[in-house]
């Protein structure tokens, strides 16, 4: 039967260049690989594949076979027209990993421990001024009875005898190409390398045991909600001596009744008077250290913001630097008149021509809010 054409095969064109060829012969070799496929003709395929690819990937061969086809291959010229099935690194690689698995990873090998998280809800106080904590978490630690063993106390630890403490078993598998090796955990210890005949009746053989452990937490001044912070080391145990983990604490900071946040910055409003709108004043608004002195220009609207510079939330670790504080001022209708007093206003507004509106709850609650801030209810 005369051969196709190695082109053809490699379903590429004549002019195609070295990574199309390359490219075309990874997917035929997967698509044909006797491990993968099992039809009948799998192996004859793939040899053809392997065939043509060794002949149009050599630009010596390549350069015979486009000049004198299949006769080059017959005439000694690439290898006598028969396939050259050496070199199959890159093949196994793609179907086990490099060279039939050998490059797994060692069971036996010391692992880090897995991390911990743990949510802290604090107060908007706590946040602005930083505080140092006290808190208590569930972690494992190393059995205190048999002393991470995992063995009762007077027992011995075991060799397991499957893998003679290798804690890997090598499978063997024949193909029409030789024999192809994986490398898999020992399915009797686990990867381990060892067994426990006497298991420890604590921890039940695991090595390990729960505790309430107690961390001190340094929370920094200007933390915002949903920030994280890495403690090193206080995670989950390592694994055949590894390191442990980290543990990662999640803030959650709760709301100001004043105060409203956004990033280092600070928003609050203020109510003042219309009569401290219309001639000026000069106020005290509170903020998270204590009471400031801010001046109300004369003919102030109700709505107008201010800003008090170096008064909002600490930057983290910026050396003391803040935000600033933005004062909204809104200016409230008095609710209690005297006589004397409503007469007034009403000639005011008659001369003005101006309305008056009775205060509402909003009012009332911003009222409310300022005063207990003013007493220093931070």
């Amino acid at each position: 039967m005369s051969k196709r054409d190695y082109y053809e095969v490699l379903g590429v064109a004549k002019s195609a260049s070295e990574d199309e060829i390359k490219k075309a012969y990874r997917k035929l070799a997967r698509q044909y690989h006797p491990d993968v496929n099992k039809e009948p003709d799998a192996v004859e395929k793939f040899k053809e594949v392997k065939e043509a690819y060794d002949v149009v990937s050599d630009p010596q061969k390549r350069a015979q076979y486009d000049q004198f086809g299949h006769a080059a291959g017959q005439q000694g010229g690439f290898g006598g027209g028969g396939a050259d099935f050496g070199g199959f690194g890159d093949i196994f690689d793609m179907f086990f990993g490099g060279g039939g698995g050998g490059g797994r990873r060692n069971p036996n090998a010391p692992r880090q421990g897995n991390d911990l998280q743990y949510t802290m809800s604090i107060s908007f106080k706590d946040a602005y001024f930083g505080k140092e904590d006290e808190i208590e978490i569930p972690k494992e630690t190393t059995c205190s009875k048999c002393d991470g063993s995992g063995a009762e106390p007077g027992t011995k630890v075991e060799t397991c005898p499957t893998c003679n403490g290798a804690g890997q078993q090598d499978v063997v598998q024949n193909t029409p190409f030789g024999r192809v090796v994986n490398r898999r955990p020992c399915p009797s210890c686990k990867g381990k390398g060892k067994f426990v005949p006497t298991k420890c009746s604590k921890c039940q053989g695991s090595g390990k045991e729960t505790i309430r452990r107690k961390i001190r937490i340094n929370i920094p001044a200007g933390v915002d909600d949903g920030m994280q912070m890495r403690i090193s080391g206080e995670g989950e145990l390592g694994v055949n001596g590894g390191p442990p983990g980290d543990l990662y604490v999640v803030f959650r900071v709760k709301r100001h009744d004043f105060f409203e946040r956004d990033e280092d910055n600070l928003f609050c409003q203020i109510p003042i008077t219309f009569a401290q709108a219309a001639l000026g004043d000069e106020i005290e608004v509170p903020t998270m250290e204590g009471k400031v002195k801010m001046k109300i220009p004369a003919g102030t609207q109700t709505g107008k913001t201010f800003r008090l510079r170096g008064h909002g939330m600490p930057r983290v670790n910026r050396g003391g630097a803040k935000g600033d504080q933005h004062v909204k001022v809104t200016v409230v209708t008095p609710t209690k008149l005297s006589d004397r007093q409503k007469e007034l206003l009403r000639e005011f507004a008659e001369l003005g021509g101006e309305e008056t509106h009775a205060a509402g709850s909003a009012e009332k609650t911003l009222w409310d809010r300022f005063k207990n801030m003013m007493r220093g209810d931070v």
